[in-house]
């Protein structure tokens, strides 16, 4: 089959891909966007945020495998080909990345050491109560596949967990884990929680759900964690919230606008941890046995794996 790479890619990225892609799947013809290619002989899409109309123009098109887990940059394009199956990534270890830094973050939280860091700067030997891990109530966002593998990690550590979602889909939930759901149910969790972690996918739905309502339900001094998408938290009201002392601290990964502009505030507050996008890198060693294996998969007719759900936008 002939397969298509193409996205926003340095160089560098772009090449290793190539060469990993194509040395996973040698008896197909693997393209970039930056060379010339037929576009009528191409089946197979493998895309990282690509540029609006990278798809347009297709005809033979039957598979768009995404590289990252998101895929809601995809649905910003008004030429996405509407009847062609997306699959997003599910990479093992890009979900061992995930659980690792929503339990650093966590474990950083619940033992002050945001806070010891903040004293170190000003030389201040201050120790703080230590509570133990099953004296914290986490509330996890989002159970998918990321979202179940954290509720894991978390539980084992010892956290209570709650995690909810908007719906009541069946879910495998790790032991330790209480899952809720429903609009109704969100309110109680974040009444007694004092750590949120955001792993919910972004759709009209959840855009936005991090305002001052929902920072208004948290018990004063609760903490964020937000590893999902920038789009879920509205800015003004996050930062009103740590500026009342509603919000103790909050980490995050994912901006609105990336990257974070060198003047943003949240640069320089000492309430927020900014990280530049690295909760959970897709690494192309492993990723690409997953594309292979897609599209290995709809070469012998067999079922894509991970398949998104465009009425859901996940």
């Amino acid at each position: 089959m002939n397969l298509l790479l193409t996205g926003r890619f340095g160089d560098a990225e772009r090449d290793q891909w190539r060469a990993l892609l194509t040395q996973a799947m040698p008896k197909h013809h693997l393209v970039t966007s930056g060379e010339l290619f037929d576009r009528m002989r191409i089946e197979v899409a493998i895309v990282a945020n690509p540029a609006p109309h990278s798809l347009d123009g297709l005809p033979r098109l039957r598979l768009i495998q995404s590289l990252w887990a998101g895929v809601d940059r995809l649905f910003d394009d008004p030429t996405l080909p509407p009847d062609v199956p997306i699959a997003r990534m599910v990479d093992p270890a890009l979900t061992a990345a995930m659980s690792e830094t929503a339990l650093w973050a966590v474990l950083s939280l619940h033992r002050g050491f945001f806070v010891y860091q903040r004293q170190q700067r000003n030389a201040v030997w201050r120790q703080l109560p230590q509570r133990r891990a099953d004296e914290l109530p986490v509330t996890l966002l989002g159970l998918g596949t990321l979202g179940l593998a954290c509720a894991r990690a978390l539980a084992q550590q010892g956290y209570r967990v709650t995690a909810w979602t908007r719906d009541g889909s069946p879910r495998d939930v790790p032991a330790g884990v209480v899952h809720v759901h429903g609009d109704d149910a969100l309110w109680p969790c974040l009444n007694g929680t004092a750590i949120v972690v955001n792993l919910l996918p972004l759709t009209p739905a959840t855009r936005g759900l991090l305002d001052a309502r929902f920072f208004g339900a948290l018990p004063r001094g609760a903490a964020l964690v937000n590893l999902a998408r920038g789009a879920h938290v509205v800015e003004a009201d996050l930062r009103a919230a740590l500026g009342s002392g509603r919000l103790g601290h909050a980490v995050l990964d994912v901006f609105d606008s990336e990257p974070l502009d060198p003047k943003h505030p949240f640069w320089r507050h000492p309430k927020v941890t900014v990280l530049p996008h690295v909760a959970a890198l897709t690494d192309p060693r492993s990723a690409t046995a997953v594309v292979a294996s897609n599209v290995r998969a709809l070469a012998e007719g067999q079922p894509i794996a991970h398949l998104v759900d465009r009425t859901r936008g996940y």
